[in-house]
């Protein structure tokens, strides 16, 4: 008989950009993170109270406004401290606010985070601990959470199904990237299922066999 899992997670998109908030929790004491709460905190707090889960950390794994705007109000109405991303997207952060005005999502916020995350680092949620690894390229403080005994990661928008984070925002990376994804990621495992930042799940181990940009053959031709 397999083991209960230490972790379980559900995926709640929000904003107008379809953005993958993740809520994760500790299956032993039902101990939550909220992952990249983007905005429309309402419907967060329902999907936390619908599970019966207990809001413990804020995780932010970079600054842009989709992934970030709600992190602020979900704090206050919460208290729940924010941790992350690196403070190289300390810039992404504190351009939110306004942002959020030009972009139409008047409810985002700018913020300082309680924590900020350096590559190496681990953060706890009930009984489980996650890893965080610092992946610049997309934003350069953008961080991962790795949850090792689960196979599980959280990679924001520096790998989706079939694509790569872009690169053409300010401090963007493409060679930082690509290096991050094939030195920090593909050494957890082929079997590592991740969250991407929009769109479906996939593993490590399809990316590297079909993803067009980071294939290891795509990679060796190249």
């Amino acid at each position: 008989m397999s083991a209960e899992p230490p972790i379980r997670a559900l995926i709640a998109p929000v904003t107008p950009l379809q953005q993958n908030c993740t809520i994760v929790w500790c299956a032993k004491t039902g101990k939550a993170a909220v992952i990249d709460p983007g905005g429309e905190v309402p419907r967060l707090l329902k999907a936390l109270a619908d599970q019966g889960l207990t809001l413990e950390k804020i995780w932010i794994t970079h600054g842009h406004l989709d992934h970030a705007g709600g992190a602020e109000a979900l704090k206050a109405a919460t208290g729940a401290p924010i941790e992350g991303p690196h403070r190289e997207d300390a810039f992404w952060i504190d351009k939110i606010t306004d942002d959020g005005a030009r972009w139409g999502m008047t409810e985002a916020r700018s913020f300082t985070p309680d924590r900020w995350l350096e590559d190496g680092d681990k953060v706890t949620l009930g009984e489980t601990e996650f890893e965080v690894l610092h992946c610049p390229g997309h934003t350069p403080g953008h961080v991962v959470f790795f949850h090792r005994g689960a196979r599980f990661a959280q990679v924001g928008d520096v790998l989706f199904q079939g694509s790569i984070g872009r690169t053409d925002f300010p401090r963007g990376d493409y060679k930082a990237l690509i290096s991050a994804i094939t030195g920090k990621l593909w050494p957890l495992g082929e079997d590592v299922q991740f969250v991407p930042g929009h769109g479906p799940m996939s593993t490590f181990g399809h990316e590297r066999r079909t993803n067009p940009f980071v294939a290891d053959d795509v990679l060796a031709d190249g």
